[in-house]
């Protein structure tokens, strides 16, 4: 399987669009290592969009704007596999990519041997530009069949927003992971809105092909190509917590060159990231909802089980977990003993509910390991 467990890595569009080059890849492979973010998992290097000539080159391939990659993409794989990491690159299903570059439509064999040939680990699969009568199912199982056929293992991320109902049919199309949702923006609401709208579709997520809540912010604070308003360190963490919990991949979007030291620490949590990395690759459940507080549970091996509580609201308050709604009764003969993932703090055994008191658009985030009392 090419990948059991949501994919990690950086991605070039969030903060830098259109404004991508060689030398700002090197540097940001060279900072996933230095920094230690390889060490916590992150893995893959993917440019996005816009890294391409406006048009094919006389045989009919896609060809690298030499301006902004002057020594060829093959060179850069190449340098990026000498770190330790994997090559990623961006094509469309559609005649033109999102930003009006060419696109896959009927090319699906050429472009993957071309990306095959330059050494791409990970092909980021838009939707822009789709002819109308084209079936977005069948593109994508025609791009991953052309992958399969070049004899290189590279995982297929597609994005198509959800459109045309495309949990119950990505995986047998051959992705490994699906944007189901809009572009995110570097805010609250946008977060809030792409995490609650997931809630009933998290299902269909599971090892080898999983629903990606789409690229993450933190770290950005409003800088950058979506930097719409920016947030601040409690909201990263709502959103790096809801992301681990929901099974998300996490392919980091803000300048990796340039992180503060809470966003740098934030991403390498290792306490979250084991949430997202568990091989159980269980979805999560609502645990409880009542305004604007939500707990999540999720069961994990080991027998352990994650409980994430979010608060939403504009101001502080506690956010409720019955552990009878996780499974837990009180007359099982067992309770859980909690650990705070984000600080290591051991919290005690826990048998009836759990009430943690927290502040505005941030969360608390508890592993219990279930044991006989």
């Amino acid at each position: 399987m090419l990948t059991y467990t949501p994919p990690m890595g950086w991605n070039s569009w969030n903060t830098f669009g259109a404004n991508i080059s060689d030398k700002l890849v090197r540097e940001s492979a060279d900072a996933l290592v230095d920094l230690g973010f390889k060490d916590a998992g992150y893995n893959y290097v993917v440019i996005d969009d816009c890294w391409s000539k406006l048009e094919r080159d006389e045989n009919g391939r896609l060809a690298a704007d030499e301006e902004k990659f002057p020594y060829g993409m093959k060179a850069l794989s190449d340098y990026v596999h000498s770190k330790g990491l994997k090559f990623g690159m961006y094509s469309c299903c559609g005649v033109r990519t999102c930003a009006n570059y060419p696109g896959s439509f009927e090319h699906e064999f050429v472009d993957a041997q071309t990306f095959a040939d330059w050494g791409v680990d990970f092909l980021k699969y838009d939707f822009c530009y789709k002819p109308e009568r084209a079936n977005g199912e069948l593109l994508y199982r025609r791009m991953s069949m052309a992958l399969r056929a070049t004899g290189r293992d590279i995982l297929l991320s597609a994005c198509n927003w959800g459109l045309d109902n495309s949990g119950p049919w990505m995986r047998s199309a051959g992705a490994n992971m699906y944007r189901s949702t809009g572009d995110i923006v570097d805010n609250f609401q946008s977060i809030k809105d792409i995490a609650l709208s997931q809630v009933d579709k998290l299902c269909y997520g599971a090892p080898g092909c999983f629903n990606d809540m789409d690229m993450l912010v933190v770290g950005m604070y409003g800088k950058g190509n979506v930097g719409l308003g920016g947030c601040n360190d409690a909201e990263y963490r709502s959103h790096f917590a809801l992301w681990c919990m929901f099974n998300s991949p996490l392919m980091i979007g803000c300048d990796i060159r340039t992180l503060t030291k809470e966003s740098a620490e934030l991403l390498k949590n290792k306490g979250l990231i084991s949430i997202n990395q568990n091989p159980d690759c269980r979805p999560p459940f609502v645990a409880n909802s009542v305004d604007k507080h939500y707990a999540f549970a999720r069961q994990l091996s080991n027998n352990e089980y994650a409980v994430g509580f979010f608060n939403m609201d504009e101001t502080e308050g506690e956010v409720y977990c019955l552990l009878s709604d996780v499974g837990l009764t009180q007359d099982s003969g067992y309770a859980f003993e909690m650990t705070d993932v984000m600080t290591g703090e051991q919290l005690g055994m826990f048998r009836e509910f759990c009430h943690p008191k927290i502040g505005a658009h941030d969360c608390k985030v508890y592993k219990g390991k279930l044991v006989k009392i």
